[in-house]
């Protein structure tokens, strides 16, 4: 017994965990994409205006032939380097010997201060001045007359900062509002799509009990129909064991009715006042005839309720089919002996792995048991004086065959098939039987993969006899 019991889940829970976990995990994986590009957006307008900075600024540059380099920035143009009072922007010119024309001292050089080939366009750099970080734009200006000028231009990066901030507000407030939006429409279409499961399980509710048909496959979703054929074949099942419970009550009933009778009549006729001693030991002769004939028809429909119900046969294990046909003769020595009866075996010995099947031993024990006591019971009616023979013979061919054959008065053509209905018996044989026995031995061999043939065991005899085979694959 399981310490801890297992705990049902709820299959609406499972499919709404499994849909907003992917969501709730992609969310702030979307924030963080979304800040980078935001960050990467809000830079490019900014380094495209610190770059024109840099242009502008070079281009109020003196370069006079024989004088050193001036620079001269109108009031205006300064003002427009500056989007607000708060802004942070810092310049600087250096001519070509490194010396400071105009701006702020202090820039940072750029990485290769020391070339001189001048760029049309400005480079953009990262770098720190005065603790802030701050981003760059230097551009080496040719004056003429083989020199050159350096120009920087410096801005903090807050501004940057602020627009990309601005970006994700933009962007999580929307999301803050669908997400929840998301999660309602998927807990209402969860709750739609079950709904035919609910139905379902009202109207499987609303069933009486006797109601044992098959449920309706198309009011239900095609990923539910696989479920409900298993439940459809469930109920077939039940349905087919339980009207064979009911067909055995009533043939049990039919088939004990004569030997209970026949016991109570007996008993009566030796209960009855001044029977002689000779009637009395009459009627316990019946007595034990109608007892034994009772037991036999017990005995037969256990066995085909066994059979019928399968018990048994998931409890499989390799066979020796030689081995139990052996046995089976030899079970059956006493009663021929009894008989009169020629009980033979042909066959391989036993311990041949060709003759290994899985199977139950106890029903396919039953079944070659039912064949020979078959064989036995018919073959001294048409020999009633003698010679009636019976052969179990295994053969090894492709499968396994198994036959019993008697050289009794053999089963007409036409009545082959009637013979294998429970309590079927021909009108035209006096031996004593239940007409269980080979419905019980089709039953085992159906159960067991084989098929269950019958023959004349000699066409050209009188009487033909009967062959009973039983092929294995």
């Amino acid at each position: 017994m399981p310490r801890f019991a297992a705990r049902a889940h709820s299959l609406f829970g499972e499919i709404l965990d499994w849909v907003l976990a992917p969501l709730l995990l992609l969310w702030p994986i979307s924030l963080a994409l979304t800040w980078l590009v935001a960050q990467e957006l809000a830079a490019r307008p900014f380094d495209r205006a610190l770059a024109h900075n840099a242009q502008v600024l070079a281009q109020f540059i003196d370069a006079a032939p024989g004088r050193p380099l001036r620079f001269s920035l109108p009031q205006p143009v300064g003002e427009l380097l500056r989007s607000d009072d708060g802004d942070l922007v810092y310049y600087q010119v250096l001519d070509d010997a490194g010396q400071l024309i105009s701006g702020e001292a202090r820039l940072p050089p750029p990485p290769q201060a020391g070339a001189t080939t001048p760029s049309a366009q400005p480079r953009l750099r990262d770098a720190e001045f005065l603790g802030l970080p701050m981003r760059m734009a230097w551009l080496h200006v040719a004056t003429g007359a083989g020199r050159h000028a350096l120009v920087q231009v410096a801005e903090a990066r807050d501004k940057r900062r602020v627009l990309a901030a601005e970006i994700i507000k933009g962007v999580m407030l929307p999301q803050l509002i669908i997400l929840p939006l998301a999660l309602l429409l998927v807990w209402l279409a969860l709750t739609r799509g079950i709904r035919p499961l609910t139905h379902l399980q009202a109207r499987i509710r609303q069933r009486r009990p006797d109601d044992l048909s098959p449920l309706d496959t198309l009011a239900v979703p095609q990923e539910v129909t696989p479920l409900v054929l298993a439940v459809n074949g469930l109920l077939a099942r039940l349905d087919s064991s339980i009207q064979t419970q009911k067909r055995f009550l009533a043939d049990a009933a039919h088939q004990l009715k004569t030997p209970l009778a026949g016991l109570q009549m007996q008993a009566e006729l030796a209960l009855r006042e001044g029977a002689s001693e000779r009637d009395l030991k009459t009627s316990l002769e019946q007595i034990g005839l109608a007892s034994a004939r009772a037991t036999h028809t017990v005995q037969q429909l256990l066995a085909l309720a066994r059979a019928e119900s399968g018990l048994g046969i998931m409890a499989r294990q390799p066979v020796d089919l030689a081995q139990l046909a052996r046995d089976a003769v030899q079970d059956a020595v006493p009663t021929a002996l009894e008989r009169h009866i020629d009980l033979g075996y042909d066959g391989p010995d036993a311990g041949d792995k060709r003759l290994l099947r899985h199977g139950n031993p106890v029903l396919l024990k039953e079944m070659l048991r039912n064949l020979v006591d078959n064989a036995m019971r018919y073959a001294p009616a048409a020999h009633p004086e003698g010679g009636a023979r019976v052969t179990v013979r295994v053969h090894v061919a492709g499968g396994i065959t198994i036959s019993v054959s008697d050289n009794g008065p053999g089963i007409p053509e036409k009545e082959r098939p009637l013979v294998l209905q429970p309590f079927y018996r021909s009108s035209d044989t006096a031996a004593e039987g239940t007409g269980l026995g080979l419905p019980i031995v089709q039953e085992i061999a159906r159960q067991h993969g084989a098929t269950l043939t019958i023959s004349d065991a000699d066409p050209s005899a009188t009487p033909p006899g009967a062959c009973f085979a039983i092929q294995f694959q």
